[in-house]
């Protein structure tokens, strides 16, 4: 009787085993890089008028507060797969410029000591200089930094960065270290591709801090644009 019993135990422990449903890809649980990345598209979608203030906001808040893949799909379906040209590019063996990096740190007066944004867009590009500590803040609203052509007052470099309902895009070219040690709080702080190495020891360190409340900053490396242009 005992033996017959515990055949039928294990023919019930084989069936549950057999009809074990695994989850499809909208039940999987999401991953901080999944929430960061639609916060990205979300933003981008700001920017370019897609999303007014209050769609954004919204689809922000519903993002960080998703549990799986499945919730995070409706809140960009209907906005456009990013371009492959603002995808982060990986360079190739030796495209690095060393003495480049270290031409970026110079003996001059910053251009500029902050971004802000309320309800708004603000963006800094080009040449351009920043201090030893810069101040980005956006307030329901977002930031683009963009630093291959820009220079250095010191070697570190510090960019406080202070999203609030709000994102703050900075993009880096490949002889700029970077270190992203932000606190976010229903938010997030992304480096959205790998650090490249650098031969430099004089290439400038850019460290990425601050805090970000309901928003997201998201750190990215690109080619310089002549760079993308010879290539």
């Amino acid at each position: 009787m005992r033996g017959t019993a515990l055949e039928r135990n294990n023919r019930l422990m084989v069936e549950d085993v057999s009809e074990y449903d695994p989850p499809g890809p909208e039940r999987m649980r999401a991953s901080d890089t999944d929430r960061d990345a639609v916060a990205h598209r979300l933003r981008d979608a700001l920017a370019e008028g897609r999303l007014d203030i209050d769609e954004h906001n919204e689809r922000l808040d519903a993002t960080y507060r998703s549990k799986t893949v499945g919730e995070l799909v409706p809140l960009t379906e209907d906005l456009p797969e990013a371009s492959s040209d603002t995808a982060p590019a990986v360079p190739a063996h030796g495209s690095l410029r060393p003495s480049r990096g270290s031409e970026r740190v110079v003996e001059s007066s910053p251009t500029s000591f902050s971004a802000i944004a309320i309800m708004g867009g603000a963006d800094r590009s080009g040449d351009w200089t920043l201090p030893e500590h810069f101040m980005a803040m956006a307030v329901m609203g977002g930031i683009d930094l963009d630093l291959r052509n820009a220079k250095f007052t010191k070697r570190e470099t510090t960019i406080w960065c202070y999203p609030v309902m709000g994102g703050i895009g900075i993009v880096l070219p490949y002889d700029v270290q970077v270190r992203v040690h932000g606190i976010p709080i229903m938010g997030g702080f992304g480096l959205e591709s790998e650090a490249p190495g650098s031969n430099d020891p004089n290439a400038p360190v850019v460290y990425i801090r601050g805090l970000a409340i309901m928003g997201g900053v998201g750190v990215e490396y690109r080619p310089w644009k002549d760079d993308a242009e010879d290539g």
